[in-house]
């Protein structure tokens, strides 16, 4: 039995996948996002380690963790159910396994909010990721950047499984939403939004694509946790800018 390392629980989300969703926030990411709004989570420790007022990260078992979501099944709905996002959901994944074949077994929608960061096509990880979407109905995925380098120096690591991961989704046809982030500066450049649209057109899995303005709402948490906040001078995009990527972007679900 996998024990999950859980940073905090969200028992009435509304912007996490379909309908009402019970949102579990695991604790630990490998990758550091300049505009991440969740330091908090990014240590793998439950105990120790920079901690914002109040926070108690904790340990749970898949099936306690279900029992607490199925409290409040009677909101979901047709289309609600849960959503693991982080932190990095998908590097815990002997949990997620137990967790979300439990949740299947209880008739429970199931989606991960990943940023893709652990995927590869090599054993024993692609066997236990395999497993893991059988028991997945939907995944959240980001497309931080579409040029590698520029990529590598917002987020700290290389795209090049995440795209893989991309592939894979569309190879078994599990449906995906995108999000991507406009920073201003850095993703909010016409090519790159281009490019990002041209690859999106090689997938034919993605259900909806969303544009998110950079904010820099999450700054406090930066200054309560003593951490650096690089983009703290950046400002959110211009609506008109917005507009733009969000012509560009969703034209990659137009159907010849």
């Amino acid at each position: 039995m996998a024990l999950g390392k859980i940073n905090k629980l969200e028992t009435f989300g509304s912007v996490d996948g379909p309908g009402i969703r019970f949102v579990v926030f695991t604790q630990g990411c490998p990758m550091r996002c300049k505009f991440c709004h969740n330091p908090e989570t990014w240590d793998f420790a439950v105990e120790g380690g920079a901690r914002l007022p109040a926070e108690a990260p904790f340990e749970i078992s898949a099936g306690d963790l279900l029992k607490k979501a199925l409290r409040y099944k009677s909101y979901w709905g047709t289309e609600g159910g849960i959503t693991v996002s982080g932190g990095e959901p998908l590097a815990q994944m002997d949990f997620m396994i137990e967790f979300f074949e439990a949740a299947k077994a209880a008739g429970v929608n199931t989606c991960i909010d990943t940023s893709g960061v652990n995927f590869v096509r090599n054993e024993p990880y692609f066997g236990k990721f395999k497993r893991l979407m059988a028991a997945t109905d939907l995944l959240l995925v980001d497309i931080k950047h579409i040029d590698p380098t520029e990529h590598k120096a917002l987020t700290g690591h290389d795209n090049a499984n995440i795209l893989d991961m991309f592939r894979y989704l569309d190879e078994i046809h599990k449906p995906i939403w995108i999000r991507h982030v406009l920073v201003p500066g850095i993703s909010d450049n016409d090519d790159y939004l281009a490019q990002t649209r041209d690859f999106i057109r090689t997938l034919g899995n993605v259900k909806r694509i969303d544009v998110l303005p950079y904010h820099a709402l999450a700054l406090a948490k930066y200054q309560q946790l003593g951490i650096d906040y690089p983009l703290k001078d950046v400002k959110s995009p211009s609506p008109e800018r917005v507009a733009n990527a969000k012509k560009i972007l969703e034209t990659a679900l137009d159907k010849a």
